[in-house]
């Protein structure tokens, strides 16, 4: 029983055309179903699965639900139990009530946010294929992200932090690997990271005032990728929160940026660091909090902590 990786994140847009023209060619993402009313689904070129996106048309640019994919269609059934014993209510919808999905297990998180857990997806295949691939798709387009790499949620104070890092470390078995640490004695949680595979993180949460989404990051190759993006993104007048910088935190390469509809996006690259079970969790007390997220200036960058996307059902 396993939880193996992040999924597909649901947002809605403020105009699906001008979304539809950014996620194709800006992002280099590849729409690959397109619903009556308008919704988009969206798949990166290393991405095998159907899609990683999910773009629905709206008077409001908002946060809707995050899904990561289980190993076996048995392990919700596993998991419903197991989350149900905690005291989480769950529902499984049907094979099909999520678009090109088998079965689907939803619950609120305790901070909030709709959370699905699938095994069955549509299958596509990346856009090298499988037999003797190219490194890279030469038709790409864009920055060519290479898949949905994360995601970081923002929760209603650090309690609500606590109590969600909790849940994922006891329910899901999900690895802690960084946290900030605020209040006396450092007794409280403000953001943390947590990891269900090899990776830094697969998701993260961060106090703030409301229920909602920080940012949704795509992976890229390494440094030059990072600079070929900025490079791109600049050439289209992309709104950019912060240009290419390091993390202190997952060590990751990085840039924000943000989609049209105001969502805030990141281009995340390199490993950082080889997660194991064994890792002691790294910490950042508040007074190195802006080191930690912008490892070259150590500057605060006031927009960082308070643009974020709200939650459709807040």
């Amino acid at each position: 029983m396993g939880i193996t990786r992040i999924g597909h994140l649901d947002i809605n847009v403020l105009d699906i055309n001008e979304s539809r023209d950014y996620y194709e060619n800006i992002m280099g993402m590849k729409v690959t179903r397109e619903d009556k009313d308008g919704t988009l689904y969206l798949k990166c070129w290393d991405e095998w699965d159907k899609y990683s996106m999910i773009l629905r048309p709206s008077e409001e640019a908002t946060f809707n639900r995050i899904a990561f994919k289980v190993r076996n269609d048995s392990d919700l059934d596993d998991l419903k139990k197991k989350i149900e014993d905690y005291g989480t209510p769950t529902t499984m919808l049907p094979a099909g009530e999520i678009a090109d999905c088998g079965r689907v297990l939803t619950m609120k998180l305790p901070s909030g946010h709709t959370f699905d857990l699938y095994a069955e997806k549509a299958f596509i295949g990346k856009d090298v294929g499988d037999l003797n691939p190219a490194p890279w798709p030469i038709n790409g387009k864009g920055i060519k992200a290479h898949w949905l790499d994360h995601s970081l949620l923002m929760c209603q104070g650090p309690e609500a932090v606590m109590a969600t890092t909790k849940f994922f470390e006891e329910v899901f078995d999900f690895k802690l690997t960084e946290q900030v640490t605020a209040g006396p004695d450092g007794s409280l949680q403000a953001a943390t990271w947590l990891s269900c595979s090899s990776t830094p993180h697969d998701i993260a949460f961060v106090a703030g005032p409301e229920i909602g989404l920080h940012h949704i990051a795509f992976f890229l190759d390494g440094w030059n990728d990072i600079l070929r993006a900025a490079d791109v993104m600049a050439m289209n007048e992309v709104k950019m929160d912060l240009t290419p910088q390091r993390h202190g935190i997952t060590r990751g390469e990085t840039i924000y940026f943000f989609d049209p509809s105001g969502h805030r996006l990141e281009t995340f690259a390199g490993l950082g660091y080889f997660v194991q079970p064994d890792m002691p969790v790294v910490t950042w007390d508040e007074d190195h909090l802006w080191r930690g997220i912008f490892y070259h200036t150590g500057q605060e960058v006031g927009a960082f902590t308070t643009a974020y996307t709200l939650a459709a059902y807040k």
